[in-house]
C-alpha cells in the first residue's frame, strides 16, 4: 500500500536513473553538504591514517534513511584514495561469500556494508576475526574430517550502514572503532543541496522555489532529491522547464506533500490516532492494522519524521498525537478522557 516519495530508489533495470543518481553525489567533503560534525571527525581520522599510513578504523555510520550513509562511505574512500566495495547484508547469504568478497581486497580498500543489522548471525561470527585480526577461519568438509583453515587477510576498512542500530549484536558492534550518527539536515542545508542538484541537472529554479521545495523535503536529501525531479517533470510538461515558485507548489500540491512535507501516509496515521482514538495513547500494532501496514513500516518510515516535527509522542501506554497535530490537519482538540487500554 504504501507509496512514498522517500522511499523511492532507482530502477535496477533502468542503467540511465542509476547514472543519474551517482551523477548527484558529492564526491568529497567540500562538495558534501551537513553533517559537519561527522565531517570533522572523518577528516581527522583519515588524517591521521594517511599520516601512519594505516588503514581506517571500521566505521558504523546510523541514522533514518536517506541521510547520506552511502554517499558518505564513498566520500571516505575518495578522501584516503581507496577502492570501495558495496555490498548489502542480505545480499551475503553464505560465509563463502563473505569470504570471497574478503580475499579479494587489497590493502586499504573500503568494504561497505548497507543494512548491516540484516547480516546472518553464522556470517556476522566469521567477519569477528576478520575485523579484529584480519584472519579468516573457513571450515573445510564435515562431519569428523572437518578441519579449520585460518587465511591471512590485507588489512581493509569495513563501513557498515544500518537504520537500526539497536539490531546490531553488541560483539559486531564493538568492532567498530568510529560509530557515528548522521543527522537530519537543516532547511538551509537542503536548500543548498537542491540547487547544488539542480545545477548538475541542468534545470534553472529561483532560490524561492528551493526554498519550497526544501520546506517539504523532510530534512532528507533523498527527499529533495527525489522531489526535485518531479518538479523538474511538472515544469517540463507545463511550463517551459525553469521551476518558479508557482510550478513548484501546484506540483507538490498534485503530490500530496503538504506545507511541513507531510504524505498521504503521515497524514493517515494521525488521523487514524486522532479520529479512532481520541489521540492516544494507542498501540503501533493497532495503528499498523488501521493502515494496513507493516509494524517495521510505520515505525522506521513514517513515524521517525513525526516525531522529529512534535507531531507524534510515544508513552509507555502506546502513541499519541501532540497538540501540533490537532492545529495542523484542521481538527478540534479532543477533551482529555480515559486513556485506551491498547496493546504496545
Amino acid at each position: 500500500m504504501i507509496d512514498r516519495i522517500m522511499l523511492t530508489t532507482a530502477d535496477p533495470e533502468d542503467p540511465g536513473e542509476i547514472e543519474l543518481e551517482v551523477g548527484l553525489r558529492p564526491k568529497d567533503f567540500d562538495s558534501y553538504i551537513g553533517q559537519r560534525r561527522l565531517k570533522q571527525n572523518l577528516r581527522l581520522a583519515i588524517a591521521a591514517a594517511k599520516k601512519r599510513s594505516d588503514p581506517l578504523d571500521h566505521i558504523l555510520l546510523y541514522g533514518p534513511p536517506g541521510l547520506g550513509k552511502t554517499t558518505m562511505a564513498s566520500v571516505i574512500a575518495n578522501e584516503m584514495g581507496a577502492q570501495i566495495r558495496i555490498t548489502s547484508g542480505p545480499a551475503i547469504e553464505r560465509a563463502g561469500d563473505l569470504a570471497s568478497l574478503l580475499t579479494n581486497l587489497q590493502d586499504g580498500d573500503i568494504l561497505f556494508i548497507d543494512e548491516i543489522h540484516r547480516l546472518h548471525r553464522v556470517i556476522e561470527e566469521v567477519l569477528y576475526s576478520a575485523m579484529e585480526d584480519f584472519k579468516l577461519d573457513i571450515m573445510l568438509g564435515k562431519g569428523p574430517s572437518a578441519r579449520s583453515l585460518r587465511l591471512d587477510l590485507p588489512k581493509f576498512t569495513i563501513i557498515g550502514a544500518t537504520t537500526r542500530t539497536g539490531a546490531l549484536a553488541a560483539p559486531l558492534r564493538d568492532r567498530f572503532g568510529m560509530i557515528h550518527r548522521l543527522e537530519f539536515y537543516t532547511a538551509s542545508e537542503i536548500e543548498q543541496i537542491i540547487i547544488r542538484s539542480a545545477k548538475i541537472l541542468g534545470v534553472g529554479i529561483d532560490k524561492k522555489a528551493a526554498s519550497i521545495l526544501a520546506q517539504r523535503a523532510r530534512l532528507t536529501p533523498r527527499v529533495a532529491n527525489r522531489l526535485l525531479k518531479r518538479v523538474r517533470d511538472y515544469a517540463d510538461v507545463n511550463g517551459d522547464g525553469i521551476i518558479d515558485v508557482e510550478l513548484s507548489s501546484k506540483a507538490l500540491d498534485l503530490l500530496e506533500i503538504d506545507e511541513l512535507g507531510l504524505d498521504v501516509s503521515d497524514r493517515l496515521l494521525l488521523s487514524a490516532v486522532i479520529d479512532n482514538y481520541g489521540g492516544g495513547p494507542v498501540g503501533v500494532e493497532t495503528i499498523a492494522a488501521l493502515m494496513a501496514e507493516e509494524r517495521t513500516t510505520i515505525e522506521d518510515f513514517i513515524e521517525p519524521y513525526l516525531l522529529q516535527l512534535g507531531l507524534l509522542e510515544r508513552t509507555p501506554r502506546g502513541r499519541k498525537a501532540t497538540h501540533k497535530a490537532y492545529l495542523h490537519l484542521g481538527k478540534k482538540p479532543a477533551i482529555p478522557t480515559t486513556e485506551h487500554n491498547t496493546l504496545l
